[in-house]
């Protein structure tokens, strides 16, 4: 019979492993060879998606900003650009933000950018 040298090594990294893809489906989360590559993938998606993430909300904010102007009748690209000129710095998850939940406090901002 072999002598085994490594076993209390490769078991940890083995259940290392396993842990990690705990939630993934069936065999993923099951058996060592599909479940490492499942979590090589899934650490991948995950760096991409953090990158992502920036965008969707950006565009998120963009839309919200885009509504909120339009019901008071002047498009998103002429409120950033009157922003702009009158020298007002406020971010878009900020200004989105104000949109939603303080309708007063926007229209005098659109009003601040339109003059």
């Amino acid at each position: 019979m072999p002598r085994v040298t490594k076993s209390l090594s490769a078991k940890s990294r083995h259940k290392k492993i396993l842990k990690a893809t705990k939630g993934h489906y069936g065999a993923r989360s099951r058996l060592y060879k599909t479940a490492k590559q499942s979590n090589i993938k899934s650490l991948q998606y995950a760096f991409r998606d953090r990158k992502n993430k920036k965008r969707t909300f950006r565009s998120l904010w963009i839309a919200r900003i885009g509504a909120g102007s339009r019901e008071l009748g002047i498009s998103y690209s002429d409120l950033i650009s009157g922003l702009k000129k009158n020298d007002i710095k406020i971010n878009r998850k900020v200004l989105s933000e104000i949109a939603i939940s303080d309708k007063s406090t926007f229209e005098k901002v659109v009003k601040t950018a339109t003059n």
